[in-house]
């Protein structure tokens, strides 16, 4: 069975660690709401993730549509696309199309021959200048209102620090915690400090 997502842009956000896990795929109306308030689903619960910087639910830039775009051809987030899917793309995105400069384009997007056209390359060639709209870093809140979910059981609101880097930057891991791995299906690159001894819990 094929599911549909929702038709226009959502007040409030939606992100859930069972697409981490590839059970599900959130749309992009779900995580690119109005407001920067995302309602975070774990496998039991509900919780509460926001933000005050409006520039992350800002209109998307090229760069960011064709990512997306891209990626509505990747659905497995494998990080490429088939090279003869590489047409479609294209046309998706209003860029030149014709087969003889696809074929071009294919050459020199996958000069091994490997059949196979990577995320990072695509953006590195059409749309080299631009980048995300988002700060490199920002303020963060985490909500979860179990008391036992919280430290020494008092229900508060956990705040934190987020730093999004590009596709291209040398990771820095700073944990691989279920709230992480959720934020990641929005952004794949993001890095988390709180200002707590530990990290927030999804359940």
């Amino acid at each position: 069975m094929k599911l549909h997502g929702i038709r226009n842009q959502s007040t409030v956000g939606f992100l859930t660690l069972m697409e981490s896990l590839r059970y599900c795929k959130v749309g992009a109306f779900l995580k690119s709401p109005k407001f920067p308030v995302w309602i975070l689903g774990s496998e039991t619960h509900l919780t509460v993730f926001f933000a005050k910087e409006m520039s992350l639910v800002a209109p998307e830039s090229p760069w960011e549509q064709a990512r997306r775009v891209f990626q509505t051809y990747d659905p497995e987030d494998n990080g490429f696309v088939p090279d003869t899917m590489l047409e479609d793309v294209m046309k998706a995105l209003d860029l030149v199309s014709d087969p003889e400069y696809v074929n071009i384009m294919k050459n020199k997007l996958d000069p091994e021959g490997l059949g196979i056209i990577l995320l990072g390359t695509f953006l590195q060639e059409f749309f080299p200048e631009q980048e995300s709209t988002i700060p490199d870093s920002f303020t963060v809140y985490h909500y979860n209102g179990l008391k036992q979910s919280n430290h020494s059981e008092k229900v508060m609101y956990v705040e934190g620090t987020a730093v999004v880097m590009g596709f291209e930057d040398p990771m820095v891991r700073t944990d691989d915690t279920p709230i992480k791995r959720c934020l990641q299906t929005k952004w794949p690159y993001i890095e988390l400090m709180w200002n707590t001894d530990r990290s927030p819990s999804l359940n």
